[in-house]
């Protein structure tokens, strides 16, 4: 605190000076008694000042906290990622893969993507230890946000998850509320491909929620986990413009219950359900379908540097959950007011390699089977991917990505369309 009271009273003796040039000097007297009279009163609130500062610090040597933004612990997060891909035939969308599209139009008619928009930010929020209880939220975007003509140098913002948690440690009990993954096959493959499998086997997405978690640990080690949500459900727009979803009234119920055994594989058995209402105007009446799945996860550690993942489901109306290949409800136009859930299933096994110096490595297949019964002439029947990948640090920050799969998607009617796909990609985390 000497510093700014030093510096203070130099900048007070210059103005004194400057003063007395151009005073008379019967003035000069007063005025510097005045001066004085200030200078004196400065000291004393400068030195009141450090009595108060050094009093809620403790010490000189332990200075308050200077918070930039909030007195919150806040932590930012995320990469900067650059893709490039060659498809051998067109992909929908082409800067991430979902499928091949029916080749009867262009067959074999091949694809350059190159792409930003996977960059991602975030930020984790720790709030003030508590005695019992913890409060924490996250929120992360990155540019993949829908829009109808949007070009590609214009990515627009999307939500990926927004959500607070509170939790209970010693109890081992948690709240989360906001918008997050699905509680339903929680797994995710390692791809170079931003859809992680969605669409060809891998289902579950992000939806807004509220969810309770309890864990129960066993004597011998492991811990059987129990998660339940209360989910928004997710719907399409009817004839009359209204949400399916939100037109049925009440969310949907997701739930999963899990065992980790003592040598740490887990295994978890998990499912939804929920209804959605279209609106049909020339029946005057509301048409209610089902949404639902029932689905089984497996992790299983094999040493220190090999992982198997897997994932198996069967259920209908799906698209929400990236199921189905993306095929929810099937409308027959040959028949007024006819609807009808797709079924589907399917599911992905994965190996997860290394790492090994640098380098680690990742291989696995998916597929989603749709019932042929459920669509119509044209529509997608089977969606199967083959990938094998590489990651190679570059530092601690930077990585660089090869990924070669295959693709296959089936359709009702000619037009089966078959895909080879090489991606790389540039990785800078922080």
């Amino acid at each position: 605190m000497r510093k700014p009271q030093v510096l203070l009273s130099l900048m007070l003796l210059a103005f004194i000076g400057t003063i007395t040039l151009a005073a008379d000097s019967d003035d000069l007297v007063k005025e510097n008694a005045e001066l004085r009279q200030k200078l004196n009163k400065i000291d004393t609130e400068l030195q009141g000042l450090k009595k108060t500062v050094m009093e809620q610090s403790g010490t000189e040597m332990d200075p308050l906290p200077k918070p930039v933004w909030s007195n919150l612990d806040i932590q930012l997060y995320g990469y900067l990622k650059f893709d490039a891909a060659y498809d051998s035939s067109r992909i929908d969308n082409g800067n991430y893969a979902k499928w091949v599209e029916n080749e009867s139009p262009n067959d074999d008619d091949d694809q350059f993507n190159m792409t930003a928009n996977q960059s991602r930010f975030g930020a984790k929020i720790n709030g003030p230890k508590g005695e019992a209880m913890n409060a924490s939220g996250l929120v992360e975007v990155d540019f993949y946000g829908p829009g109808v003509g949007v070009a590609e140098n214009q990515g627009r913002l999307m939500m990926r998850h927004a959500y607070m948690k509170l939790d209970w440690a010693e109890k081992r009990f948690n709240i989360i509320a906001g918008q997050t993954s699905d509680v339903i096959s929680p797994l995710l493959p390692s791809t170079v491909n931003y859809t992680v499998g969605w669409w060809t086997g891998n289902i579950g997405y992000r939806r807004p929620q509220f969810r309770l978690t309890k864990e129960l640990g066993f004597e011998k080690g492991g811990c059987l986990k129990l998660e339940g949500a209360l989910a928004r459900t997710i719907g399409q727009p009817s004839f009359t413009g209204t949400d399916s979803g939100e037109d049925a009234g009440f969310p949907t119920l997701q739930g999963r219950a899990s065992i980790t055994l003592p040598k740490e594989a887990t295994i978890g058995l998990s499912g939804h359900w929920g209804e959605e209402e279209y609106d049909t105007p020339a029946s005057g009446r509301d048409k209610e379908f089902e949404t639902w799945s029932i689905n089984l996860d497996y992790t299983q550690p094999i040493r220190k540097k090999v992982k198997i993942m897997a994932e198996l489901f069967t259920g209908k109306n799906l698209d929400a959950y990236l199921g189905g290949i993306g095929q929810g409800v099937m409308t027959d136009t040959t028949l007024p007011n006819y609807y009808e859930e797709i079924g589907s299933q399917g599911g992905w096994i994965a190996a997860s390699l290394g790492p090994w110096d640098t380098t680690r490595y990742n291989v696995g297949v998916a597929m989603d089977d749709v019932e042929r019964g459920n669509v119509n002439d044209g529509d997608r029947t089977l969606n199967r991917s083959v990938f094998g990948n590489v990651y190679c640090a570059v530092n601690k920050q930077t990585d660089i990505a090869f990924e070669l799969s295959h693709w296959r998607t089936e359709y009702r009617g000619p037009g089966d369309g078959e895909s080879l796909r090489a991606q790389m990609a540039l990785i800078y985390k922080f």
